[in-house]
């Protein structure tokens, strides 16, 4: 169809069109290179519209020049399944614990149910997607996690066993690396493995974070359910220096799930990761709009 035998408002649309992948170009080309890691999770991944948006997104940057890393959570599906064979979710801090009967069912969930869904997803987008478990081939060496807990009585603190929840030691980054190399998108299930054999269940976050920093990613982008960081008016902050998210975590505005996500990446960018965001999820094609847009969404950290 020529331009001449469009409508106006057809004409309009094509013209916003154009002009957002003029915007796009050079973002586009500032990026071509680079390795994002991305942690996938939240009503994003739980929404199949949205998470058709994320699997597009995720093609389109690899399309671009990009070599995306995709780590996923999966909460609400595990809860799910535990629910279905009654057995009873605990949580300390946040973080469920996880006996010997729990931790298989989490592995099941993560590695062969969801991994599996997005790696389809993405590989139906165009993409070359690779599902990856942290547990198996030595991917995310593990130990258990510690948890400091003081009792309100007493005063004293104390370390509390919530099972096989772990903290990444060590990343086999070779492996990622590898599978970069031969065209390959990682999509990574947050399990991890001790000298024992163990499995763990690692927090996605957490996950990601360590991965970025082994990897000395250019760019740590997690997905959320909010806006990203908002202040003590409960207004979005659209960029941090490194300096000022260290110092605003600790303030009491900063509640709920997004403290951990700010000390994510502060410890990210310690470790080599150039450029942090906390993003939306819930906004169809964030990604595109965080990388290839003048303004990006969320709060982004930088060095």
């Amino acid at each position: 169809m020529k331009f001449d035998f469009l409508s106006e408002s057809d004409q309009a649309y094509f013209i916003h069109k154009a002009s957002t992948l003029v915007e796009a170009l050079p973002f586009i080309r500032e990026h071509s290179g680079d390795t994002i890691v991305i942690k996938y999770g939240g009503h994003a991944m739980g929404d199949p519209k949205l998470a058709k948006s994320f699997a597009r997104d995720i093609g389109l940057m690899k399309e671009v020049g990009i070599f995306p890393v995709v780590i996923h959570g999966g909460g609400p599906q595990i809860a799910e399944k535990l629910k279905t064979k009654n057995i009873t979710s605990k949580f300390v801090d946040g973080l469920r614990v996880t006996d010997s009967e729990t931790v298989k069912v989490v592995e099941d969930v993560l590695a062969n149910e969801i991994n599996t869904e997005i790696v389809r997803a993405i590989s139906d987008s165009g993409g070359k997607a690779i599902g990856l478990s942290g547990n198996k081939n030595n991917l995310l060496s593990a130990t258990k996690l510690k948890v400091e807990f003081k009792d309100s009585d007493s005063n004293i603190e104390k370390i509390i066993d919530i099972g096989f929840v772990g903290q990444p030691t060590n990343a086999n980054t070779d492996l990622i690396k590898q599978h970069i190399q031969e065209g390959d998108i990682p999509v990574i299930a947050p399990l991890g493995i001790d000298n024992e054999g163990n499995s763990y269940n690692i927090n996605a976050d957490t996950a990601a974070g360590f991965i970025a920093g082994k990897l000395k990613a250019n760019k740590l982008l997690l997905l959320t359910d909010v806006a990203g960081v908002l202040d003590k008016d409960k207004k979005l902050i659209p960029s941090l220096k490194l300096e000022d998210a260290i110092k605003i975590v600790n303030e009491d505005f900063v509640v709920g799930g997004m403290k951990p996500k700010i000390t994510t990446c502060i410890e990210a960018m310690k470790s080599g990761v150039t450029k942090s965001t906390i993003l939306d999820g819930r906004i169809p094609h964030s990604l595109v709009l965080e990388l290839f847009t003048e303004h990006g969404i969320g709060t982004q950290i930088y060095s």
